[in-house]
C-alpha cells in the first residue's frame, strides 16, 4: 500500500502543490514531523531562523496551521516554560483553532500577548494577532496590531499582505474608486520600503485584492464591476512598475518571494501580457500559492492550470 504524503505536501501528475510552505524544504520537513510529535526538530529550526523576522513569521505560521499543532506546542511550553519560541507557536496554533471555531478567540489572544511579552523585539506575536483580527476583529484593533508588527520590522511582508487585504474590503461597492485607500496604503508602503523590499510589488497585490472584493459585489470577475480594471492607465503602471523591478530583483531567498511571484502572474494573465506571465510561471515551478489564484471564489488549482496553459500557449 501506498502510504499518504505528508501533511500540506500533495502533488498532483505536473508536480503542482499549494503548499504553504512554498520552497522552504526544511520548514517543510520540521511541519512533517511536528505532526508525529517532534517538537525538538523545531525548536531547531526556529532557533537557526534567529531574528530574521519574515522568515520566521513565516515558518511559525506554515508549523501552526497543522491540526495536532497546538497540543504539541503546549507539550514544548510545558517543558520548556521559558521558552519563546514554544510560547510563540502555542500562540499561533491556538490563532488558527480560533478561527477553525475550536478555540476561544480570546484564549488565543491573550497566548500571542503573552508570547510577546516573553519577546519583546519579535513581531510574530503580534502577527498571529493580526491574522486573527483579520476575519474576527475591529478595524481599529487591526490597525493597532498592524503598528506593533511594522514598529518591530518595518517591511513585514506578510502583515502588510494582510492589511492590504484588509483594507481593500472596506468601503465596498460595485464601483472602483481609484483613490480608494488601499491604493494609498501600498503606494505609502511601497515607497517607504528600500529599493530591493519586495513590498515593491504591494499595489499590485492591493490592485488583486481590490479586484477581488469588486468581483464579488458585482457577481463575478467578469462583471460590470470590473470590466476594463486591469487596462486602465493606472493598472498598467501599476504593472509595469512591479515587472520591471522583479526583472531587476534578486532576492530570490526571501521566504514568501514565491507568494509575490504567483501575484505578479496573476497580474499579468489578467492585463493580458502572456509573455510575461509564461516568465513568471517559469520561476514559480510548482510553488502555487492559494492566494490569489483562489479569488473570486475559484478552484485555485484550476484557476493557476489555465492562467499557465494560456500563457505558455500565447507565449
Amino acid at each position: 500500500m501506498t502510504p499518504p504524503p505528508p501533511l500540506g505536501r500533495s502533488r498532483n501528475r505536473d508536480g503542482l502543490g499549494f503548499d504553504p510552505a512554498l520552497d522552504d524544504t526544511a520548514l517543510a520537513t520540521v511541519r512533517d514531523a511536528l505532526v508525529q510529535g517532534r517538537w525538538d526538530e523545531a525548536r531547531t529550526l526556529l532557533a537557526e531562523t534567529g531574528d530574521d523576522w519574515d522568515r520566521r513569521g513565516h515558518r511559525l505560521v506554515v508549523l501552526a496551521q497543522g491540526r495536532t499543532s497546538a497540543a504539541w506546542a503546549h507539550d514544548w511550553a510545558a517543558t520548556e516554560p521559558d521558552s519563546p519560541d514554544a510560547a510563540a507557536l502555542l500562540a499561533c496554533a491556538l490563532v488558527f483553532r480560533a478561527l477553525a471555531g475550536k478555540e476561544h478567540p480570546g484564549t488565543a489572544r491573550a497566548a500571542c500577548r503573552a508570547a510577546a511579552r516573553m519577546a519583546p523585539a519579535d513581531p510574530t506575536p503580534w502577527l498571529g494577532l493580526l491574522i486573527l483580527a483579520r476575519r474576527l476583529g475591529t478595524d481599529e484593533e487591526r490597525l493597532q496590531v498592524f503598528d506593533q508588527v511594522r514598529g518591530r520590522h518595518r517591511e513585514h511582508h506578510h502583515a502588510h499582505h494582510l492589511m492590504t487585504a484588509c483594507l481593500a474590503e472596506r468601503q465596498q461597492g460595485t464601483e472602483d474608486d481609484p483613490f480608494h485607500e488601499v491604493y494609498d496604503f501600498a503606494s505609502w508602503a511601497a515607497e517607504q520600503a528600500p529599493a530591493d523590499s519586495p513590498l515593491a510589488v504591494l499595489p499590485v497585490v492591493a490592485h488583486a485584492e481590490r479586484h477581488r472584493v469588486l468581483a464579488t459585489a458585482g457577481a463575478g470577475p467578469h462583471g460590470p464591476a470590473v470590466a476594463g480594471y486591469w487596462t486602465t492607465r493606472r493598472a498598467r503602471q501599476v504593472m509595469k512598475a512591479a515587472f520591471d523591478w522583479w526583472l531587476e530583483w534578486d532576492g530570490d531567498d526571501h521566504p514568501r518571494h514565491k507568494v509575490d511571484l504567483n501575484f505578479l502572474a496573476y497580474a499579468k494573465v489578467h492585463e493580458g501580457r502572456m509573455a510575461e506571465a509564461a516568465a513568471l510561471f517559469d520561476r514559480i515551478g510548482p510553488y502555487a500559492s492559494t492566494i490569489p489564484w483562489s479569488y473570486p471564489d475559484r478552484d485555485p488549482a484550476k484557476a493557476f492550470r489555465a492562467a499557465r496553459r494560456a500563457a505558455y500557449g500565447a507565449a
